[in-house]
């Protein structure tokens, strides 16, 4: 197995820590009466994203990564002249999906990347409600773990003494895990972020390739599914922000997949004036026709 420094080691270990604990935090007002309010961009916000906000800023403010600054979409915004000369820093959603959240679908994830001179090193994508967690980090390859009690036991253990990361990744699936079948592609695209440009490109995508299956889904799990194998292709014309695509992209880019600028062509970067994503497209180690998709999203 290839290993990430021990840097990288440690900050996943963290982050990881971070996540599960933010998840708790989400549960225990996912099981309750879920009260909402609007931010000034009309976004709605709940108790669970504060609650999971101040849960990871503590996790991640331990001693040994002081050094590094964090971001968060419920946290105070740095300005861009203050943080455009970090070389680390942490890019946190902690309640992605708050939408899906709030009707109760539990297709809501955490999001902890680990930025490095503009590009996600380290991605976890926590998946509260379904017990399933995404991470991969740059020299380690991605993973899915399903096993909640694997994940708590490795965790406690760390916090008291930390030990190596292949404690978790040998209990956990490389990615991606399946092979989908021939004759047709699978797409995934947002399921409270349906658009008439998106069904274009099924439309497209179906003439070109003889048949889509299309898998509706929310928050950062949509890069999960490709990076896994669930699908071919997450097609992105909607408004994201940097901490909705960045772990997922880390996990995606780790199992071999990509996650290209629709104008540029090149990776997502992050850590920009503004914080507002272009369009972008996703596509998994299977997905092949990687012109062919940009080229049906420009169509679209």
């Amino acid at each position: 197995m290839n290993h990430p420094n021990s840097f990288f080691e440690q900050c996943l270990s963290y982050a990881l820590i971070a996540a599960k604990k933010a998840g708790e935090a989400i549960l225990s007002v996912y099981q309750g009466q879920i009260e909402v309010t609007y931010k000034d961009d009309k976004t709605p916000l709940t108790l669970a994203d504060e609650r999971a906000h101040a849960v990871v800023t503590d996790q991640l403010s331990v001693e040994s990564l002081k050094g590094i600054h964090l971001l968060s979409e419920e946290g105070k915004h740095t300005s861009y002249d203050v943080r455009k000369g970090w070389e680390y820093f942490w890019l946190v959603d902690p309640l992605d999906g708050t939408k899906e959240f709030i009707h109760r679908r539990g297709e809501f994830t955490v999001n902890i990347a680990l930025i490095k001179k503009g590009k996600p090193v380290i991605g976890v994508v926590l998946v509260p409600a379904r017990g399933s967690l995404y991470f991969a980090a740059e020299g380690l390859g991605s993973y899915k773990l399903e096993d909640v009690g694997a994940i708590s036991q490795f965790l406690d253990e760390y916090e008291k003494s930390p030990h190596p990361i292949d404690h978790i990744t040998d209990l956990a699936k490389k990615l991606p895990l399946d092979q989908l079948p021939d004759g047709e592609i699978t797409i995934v695209g947002s399921r409270s972020h349906a658009s008439d440009a998106l069904t274009r490109f099924v439309r497209i995508a179906e003439k070109k390739y003889g048949g889509v299956a299309f898998i509706p889904a929310g928050s950062a799990l949509k890069f999960g599914l490709v990076a896994e194998g669930a699908a071919h292709v997450y097609p992105r014309f909607g408004p994201t922000m940097e901490w909705d695509t960045a772990a997922g992209q880390c996990v995606v880019e780790q199992s071999g997949g990509a996650v290209i600028d629709l104008t540029t062509k090149i990776p997502l970067a992050y850590n920009k004036r503004d914080l507002l994503n272009p369009h972008f497209i996703c596509t998994g180690k299977q997905s092949g026709d990687l012109e062919g998709l940009l080229g049906i999203m420009s169509d679209s």
